[in-house]
């Protein structure tokens, strides 16, 4: 590409699709050029936000002009593989919110159109760009802890908000809670312990503090073996308080452990830290930026920027997106039949 910015279109501008708004505006490189919203009271919030930008009400008019260099995709999940098929089969680039699609046929859809058009695909999950959560992958991959064994990833929260006309809490909109946010526990996990080879099975159990709504399970865990030995727990609850994450992670010689705690998930003050067992000594690690979504959602604009610009890798690609979903899927699987999946 020329020394122009990357032209982005933003598919969605409820409360998380703003917050990608804000982060495409404010990253070198990057300009926001149109966005799209579901209803005209979003229209006219967007073009109070953003007079110069093009707004529309049916993103298939926004997708079809040749303005655009890559769409960012920011609506209920449901609407993804429609949404996300309409952007490649224009041969523009696309950035998707997780979860990449409710099937596994959506995701191999997906793929295919973006092979078949040369088009770049990213995934949203952003807590790989993570100052803390990424320097775990770094020092796993340095050789910090030995080989890997085990990894924690968990999270105790406040309830999920409910989005746009409710569509979180509504099963045939949101697919599965397993896809709503344990999908970025599965995906570390899958990441830190990706020398033991793929996953190969899951159990999981759930419950929820709504008798009439056993489908939105506010408590969940999981155990994932990988083909190698190692094995993760990912657990979360949504029956708690406040946004606080932990991941621990255990190698033949030495161990992690991560921390992160705010008022709420979208903060930009959060506490964290990061602890390293070398096998001898304990050490706190110094985390060089402030981490937390906010910051890592303009890490992933900024990412796109290079991808498409100077041909910089994607951190998280359509293929590690459908495995995320495929862990997901299989532990929702496990939780309806009460045994162990295959992956």
């Amino acid at each position: 590409m020329n020394d122009r910015p990357v032209r982005f279109g933003l598919v969605g501008f409820g409360a998380w699709g703003q917050h990608h708004a804000n982060a495409i505006a404010v990253t070198e490189g990057a300009e926001l050029v149109s966005v799209a919203a579901s209803s005209q009271a979003s229209a006219d919030l967007a073009k109070e936000k953003y007079p110069s930008v093009n707004v529309f009400t049916d993103y298939r008019e926004m997708v079809s002009s040749g303005e655009l260099d890559v769409v960012d995709v920011v609506v209920p999940s449901h609407l993804h593989h429609e949404v996300s098929m309409s952007v490649l089969g224009s041969g523009k680039h696309l950035l998707l919110e997780k979860p990449m699609g409710l099937s596994l046929s959506e995701c191999d859809e997906m793929i295919a159109a973006a092979t078949q058009r040369e088009c770049i695909f990213a995934v949203g999950h952003e807590l790989r760009l993570s100052s803390m959560w990424g320097k775990v992958k770094s020092m796993i991959d340095d050789g910090f802890i030995g080989d890997p064994l085990y990894a924690l990833v968990e999270l105790s929260r406040n309830p999920y908000r409910q989005g746009a006309k409710g569509w979180r809490y509504d099963i045939d909109r949101v697919g599965s809670w397993v896809l709503e946010e344990p999908i970025h526990f599965f995906d570390l996990a899958r990441w830190y312990l990706e020398s033991n080879g793929d996953p190969s099975s899951v159990y999981a159990t759930a419950n929820s503090r709504q008798p009439g709504h056993p489908e939105l399970q506010d408590n969940f865990s999981a155990i994932m073996h990988f083909d190698g030995g190692a094995y993760a727990v990912v657990s979360q609850t949504l029956a708690a308080f406040e946004h606080h994450q932990t991941i621990k992670i255990t190698g033949t010689k030495g161990a992690m452990w991560a921390s992160w705690s705010g008022a709420m998930d979208r903060t930009r003050h959060p506490t964290f830290s990061l602890r390293a067992f070398d096998g001898e000594t304990v050490q706190n690690v110094p985390i060089d930026k402030p981490t937390g979504e906010l910051f890592e959602l303009e890490d992933q604009i900024a990412r796109m920027v290079d991808a498409i610009g100077k041909g910089v890798p994607l951190h998280c690609t359509g293929k590690d997106g459908r495995w995320s979903v495929a862990m997901c899927l299989a532990a929702d699987a496990s939780i309806q039949s009460g045994k162990p999946e295959l992956i």
